[in-house]
């Protein structure tokens, strides 16, 4: 599926295709297997029991919004799940359709670009996750000039909000605080 629109691009396995309309498509898969609206879901499976106040109102493909102390919540259980199965967790951060090429929006073509189930995976050249990050590492950055990253083999997240879209500002800084998170940790 493409960024935006419904008319896919590419079938599934061809390609890695970054898709705010993939994660509605998600979202809508996800309400007719639960029998219950999205919000409702997320809601009861992850906000009430992580105690986090996210409203999960809003669109599965972009534009939700949460404080820092909701997000850190979220990045513990990414850390340490407790919430989903193991073979699910281990689902999300092992890589899916394996090989394929695909463009990081703004940093350019990966040949491959592995991708989980919903998180993209580190990737042997630096690019947002900094140069410290292991190959383990995982998460998602979005256009609100926010990211989330998880690094289990060091026993770190990193989560950083923003109130400035995404830019050339964030491809600077990103790496340098991420880094900067690795090695404070590490001491």
């Amino acid at each position: 599926m493409p960024f935006e629109g419904t008319t896919p691009i590419a079938p599934p396995g061809r390609r890695r295709i970054y898709s705010n309309e993939g994660f509605r498509a998600l979202g809508a898969h996800l309400e007719e297997r639960a029998e219950m609206g999205f919000a409702d879901y997320v809601r009861a499976a992850v906000c009430d029991p992580l105690g986090i106040g996210l409203d999960p109102e809003g669109d599965p493909g972009s534009g939700m919004r949460a404080s820092l102390a909701d997000v850190l919540a979220l990045a513990r259980e990414l850390l340490a799940p407790r919430l989903v199965a193991d073979e699910t967790s281990d689902e999300m951060r092992d890589v899916q359709f394996s090989g394929l090429p695909g463009v990081l929006p703004d940093w350019g073509r990966f040949d491959p670009l592995d991708w989980g189930l919903g998180v993209q995976l580190n990737t042997p050249e630096p690019t947002w996750m900094g140069a410290r990050a292991s190959r383990r590492a995982f998460g998602h950055f979005g256009g609100s000039g926010t990211f989330l990253w998880v690094d289990p083999e060091a026993g770190v997240a990193c989560v950083a909000l923003a109130e400035r879209e995404f830019g050339d500002w964030a491809k600077s800084a990103w790496p340098a605080l991420s880094d900067a998170v690795l090695a404070d940790s590490a001491c």
